[in-house]
């Protein structure tokens, strides 16, 4: 069956668009387009159809795993680690997918419909690892998973690290992944690199590195990464995640910093959620948040994308998969208000952690798949401010899920009893 969509307004400020889709991908978009006979019809009514949101970083295997065995007291990253390794010899197959699946059904509802996670490899069981394979296989009619090997116990500081994430990969996670400035010392975090980018070389995968999740401004794996990028080839395949330290780092040496990311074509994830939770936490006032310089690393050319992180474990007790409340975090915690920087902050949680997964058939364009979300908003910018309701959530041409238009509880004089007045 046909379907068509009229009168939506996209993210890019084309409005009036009308979109026709058939056997799963977009055929045509334009203004006013003739409806096939017998095609199923939706009126957007002049509101925001967008592509589906993407989480460029996440934690599948600890999700919805709160309170097991206890809750994080400090709040801190390191507590957080420790729970997660009092944890993992109580892990279970079925627990670990049930968890995940939970968790799938709660992002599609917000229309999130592609997700990298790190899972951790550090188990000499690899349960996480097969547990989340098995739900790759389960939604891969609804839900994009990018797996990536993860060794959250250090490469180096764990005796059997390398050798799990290569059983990993061999099992068939999509991604290598690292952790180096958790390793023993700054000399062992740079071995582990230049080994990962090796590893990644070898067998033509991507590489994604929690890197300098720090306040540390000493911590500076990611020179290294940006320099065993470009020495490898690898361009274009590397994501830095998180880069924390680089809050806190003087201005020269980012200076120098960010043309070499620029030149190895680095992509960089923030985590606006979780990094101004977890850092910080050992100042005083001024207290730093933490979070990277997402505005400077956008303005050298660099990609940025967000990630929601966590959801309801060891490192954070909140969180619900929706990448606007993202979006909304990140746009505040970074003073990203012009329009344009808003914007970008809506790019952050779609179309910046498609090109970083390489999702080559994601976007509003005719050829590639039918996958979007209609928004009760008008425009990128509404949709943050409003933590826009998810009307309607597409794959592959089939709707997913439905949500009513959010309404207001009273009528005020002069005002209809809907959202639509809070609509510019």
């Amino acid at each position: 069956m046909t379907l068509f969509i009229r009168n939506a307004t996209l993210p890019d400020g084309r409005t009036g668009q009308d979109l026709r889709i058939a056997s799963g991908r977009i055929e045509a978009v334009g203004v006013r387009l003739p409806v096939p006979e017998g095609a199923q019809l939706i009126d957007a009514g002049g509101l925001l159809l967008s592509p589906p949101f993407v989480d460029a970083h996440f934690h599948l295997d600890a999700t919805l795993s709160h309170g097991l065995p206890r809750i994080n007291q400090s709040g801190t990253l390191l507590e957080g680690i420790a729970l997660w390794g009092e944890l993992k010899p109580q892990l279970t197959q079925e627990a670990l997918i049930e968890r995940a699946l939970q968790y799938c059904d709660w992002a599609v509802a917000k229309g999130l419909l592609a997700v990298r996670t790190h899972v951790d490899v550090c188990d000499d069981r690899l349960l996480a690892v097969e547990a989340l394979l098995h739900v790759k296989d389960r939604i891969k009619s609804y839900l994009d998973l990018q797996l990536v090997a993860f060794p959250q116990d250090g490469l180096l500081r764990t005796p059997s690290a390398l050798a799990n994430l290569k059983r990993a990969l061999d099992l068939g996670v999509d991604v290598v992944g690292g952790i180096p400035h958790f390793e023993r010392t700054m000399a062992d975090g740079a071995e582990s690199v230049r080994v990962l980018c090796e590893l990644a070389a070898e067998r033509g995968l991507r590489l994604d590195m929690h890197c300098d999740e720090s306040d540390d401004p000493l911590s500076r794996h990611v020179e290294t990464l940006a320099f065993h990028t470009q020495r490898l080839g690898l361009h274009g395949r590397v994501t830095g995640s998180h880069l924390t330290s680089m809050h806190s780092m003087d201005n020269y040496y980012v200076s120098k910093l960010l043309p070499l990311m620029r030149e190895a074509q680095l992509h960089a994830v923030a985590n606006p959620l979780i990094n101004i939770t977890l850092q910080g936490r050992h100042d005083g006032y001024p207290k730093r948040r933490g979070m990277t310089r997402v505005p400077e690393l956008m303005a050298a050319g660099i990609n940025v994308a967000f990630g929601h992180d966590c959801v309801m474990d060891p490192w954070y007790s909140l969180g619900s998969g929706d990448m606007l409340e993202v979006a909304h975090m990140g746009l505040h915690v970074a003073q990203m208000t012009s329009q344009a920087q808003m914007r970008a902050c809506f790019d952050a949680v779609t179309v910046n952690g498609a090109r970083l997964m390489g999702l080559d058939t994601y976007g509003l364009e005719a050829g590639k798949s039918a996958d979007f979300v209609l928004l009760q908003a008008r425009d990128p910018i509404e949709a943050i401010r409003l933590r826009a309701t998810r009307l309607l959530v597409v794959r592959r041409g089939q709707v997913l899920a439905r949500s009513a238009p959010s309404e207001a509880a009273l009528s005020l004089p002069g005002r209809p009893a809907t959202v639509d007045w809070m609509l510019r």
